[in-house]
């Protein structure tokens, strides 16, 4: 049985390592958008109540109980 090569996906030229690599660029890991909490000054995720002290935009929206 004799294959013909035209049947299968094989490219004309090589791709470059440049071309390749603007291709790729979209599909980098994106960090999450982080601020610091003006109450406490840990670094929370934006638009979202803070964990450690429990306040949002200035109010308490939470009660974090502290354990130490």
């Amino acid at each position: 049985m004799k294959l013909n090569i035209q049947l299968f996906a094989v490219p004309d030229h090589r791709v470059s390592k440049t071309r390749k690599r603007k291709r790729r660029s979209h599909m980098a890991l994106e960090v999450p958008g982080m601020v610091k909490c003006p109450n406490c000054g840990e670094m929370i995720k934006a638009h979202r109540v803070c964990p450690k002290c429990g306040y949002y935009k200035g109010e308490a929206k939470l009660e974090v109980n502290e354990e130490e």
